[in-house]
């Protein structure tokens, strides 16, 4: 009886398991080290799947059920925001030896972990991490200050097997993303008033000239606007996801 027992409990928690990992859109690319696999969560949120890591990104629970979802090896925090850090959320996916790459902003709420400052470069757990400039020039907040002030959030750059993927955090199209050579693939951020118009978001693209984009984290902004703004550029492969 608690064999059947253990067994049917096994095969509720796979079962659980494969429905939160199904509602989910996915895609893959082949590197030159395996596969990546990367799942969109919503909002800003994605998980990366490499060489048997898993590497959330900027984990919300608002938008699922973390529980049913694999444990990090690497959770990556852009900034302090609390749609972006989740410390409830960021529990309930820690393992003992889960690293949290982050920055100083967060790890005051965090209390412990890798921090990363605009320009950094560290390997964590064989992952090699760039963090770069993510800011706001434009879009402020009625006292004049930037919603995401220079030099306190992080985009990464992350390498995977030779491809070099660009999570670009809240940002405008900063005049640094001109220094961000070889992108593969970026995921640009596309809601107001806090990060970029779709406007912005097309003069990142032509200057990053990445392989695939995708737009994330763009609320109810209207995606075909940057279909249409990119629509001459066709080294350029714009990808639409369910990342509202």
């Amino acid at each position: 009886m608690f064999k059947v027992l253990l067994v049917l409990l096994i095969f509720s928690g796979l079962a659980n398991f494969s429905h939160a990992q199904s509602q989910f859109e996915k895609d893959s690319f082949q590197t030159t080290e395996g596969e990546l696999e990367i799942t969109f969560i919503g909002h800003g949120t994605l998980i990366f799947s490499f060489q048997e890591k898993i590497i959330h990104v900027d984990p919300y629970g608002r938008l699922t059920d973390y529980r049913k979802l694999p444990k990090a090896d690497i959770v990556l925090l852009t900034h302090e925001h609390a749609d972006h850090l989740d410390i409830n959320t960021i529990n309930l996916i820690k393992k003992e030896d889960t690293s949290i790459v982050q920055t100083e902003a967060c790890l005051e709420q965090v209390g412990d972990g890798v921090v990363m400052k605009n320009g950094d470069v560290q390997t964590v757990k064989d992952i090699l991490i760039e963090a770069v400039p993510a800011y706001n020039i434009q879009h402020k907040r009625d006292n004049g200050q930037p919603f995401h002030p220079k030099g306190v959030g992080n985009g990464y750059i992350i390498h995977f097997g030779g491809l070099r993927v660009y999570v670009a955090g809240d940002t405008e199209n900063i005049p640094e993303m001109k220094d961000l050579e070889n992108v593969d693939i970026a995921f640009l951020p596309m809601n107001l008033p806090y990060t970029m118009t779709p406007e912005m978001v097309a003069d990142a693209a032509k200057t990053l000239k990445p392989k695939v984009i995708y737009p994330y984290h763009f609320g109810d902004t209207d995606t075909s606007q940057l279909i249409e703004l990119l629509k001459d550029q066709e080294d350029i492969e714009i990808r639409i996801r369910k990342m509202s």
